[in-house]
């Protein structure tokens, strides 16, 4: 007599991803800000807010971390690029703690050192709850493009608010500002990847000795 092995059905993936996913707009007399993610994507990325290097960083967030990122925004971008990078960073941070939520299960800390040509940058963060930046990029260029390399610090800043995470970035070496911001993203993706993962030896617990994040 044959027997066949028993399957067990087969989770679709959209029904896994629905506890962690964010979606927040946000509106000033600036700014128009909608952002969607999903943290158990595999790194679709849809990216429109008006300034061409945000919306590539964008996407190396998406393809790196394997999340499902949307951003649309719309600024005023007649006086600079300022506020839309600002408030999609802080959108961003936003939908990231709203697909979090009390952050049980999750690994908490992430770490990544970024290779890009001769750059390599360094980032280690922890989903901690409690906001804080360590910057230590020397970008030696004004601009990449039309984007003020100054910008990618305040974009930092603002998801680091508002996502309530602690953040190091270390420039290990680099002279072009296009590799040396790049390589920071994805360090910043793989970084966020590994953070927000599920620890099965505690996925029903939070990540703190103190029982809180």
């Amino acid at each position: 007599m044959q027997t066949r092995d028993r399957q067990a059905p087969i989770t679709p993936p959209e029904t896994l991803s629905l506890a962690r996913q964010g979606s927040v707009s946000r509106t000033t007399g600036e700014t128009d800000v909608q952002v969607r993610v999903n943290i158990d994507g595999t790194g679709q990325c849809t990216a429109e807010t008006g300034v061409p290097f945000l919306d590539h960083m964008l996407h190396q967030i998406a393809s790196h971390g394997l999340l499902d990122l949307h951003v649309q925004a719309k600024g005023d971008y007649e006086i600079d690029d300022h506020h839309t990078n600002e408030d999609v960073g802080i959108t961003l941070g936003m939908a990231l703690k709203e697909a979090l939520g009390d952050r049980k299960g999750i690994v908490r800390f992430g770490h990544f050192v970024a290779p890009l040509d001769e750059a390599l940058v360094q980032v280690s963060l922890d989903f901690s709850g409690r906001p804080h930046l360590s910057y230590g990029l020397e970008i030696p260029t004004q601009r990449v493009g039309t984007y003020d390399t100054q910008l990618v610090r305040e974009f930092f800043v603002a998801i680091v608010n508002h996502a309530q995470i602690t953040l190091h970035i270390r420039q290990l070496d680099g002279i072009n500002s296009h590799h040396i911001i790049e390589a920071t993203f994805k360090a910043f993706a793989r970084s966020v990847r590994m953070a927000t993962a599920v620890d099965p030896r505690r996925a029903s617990q939070i990540p703190s000795s103190k029982g809180v994040l």
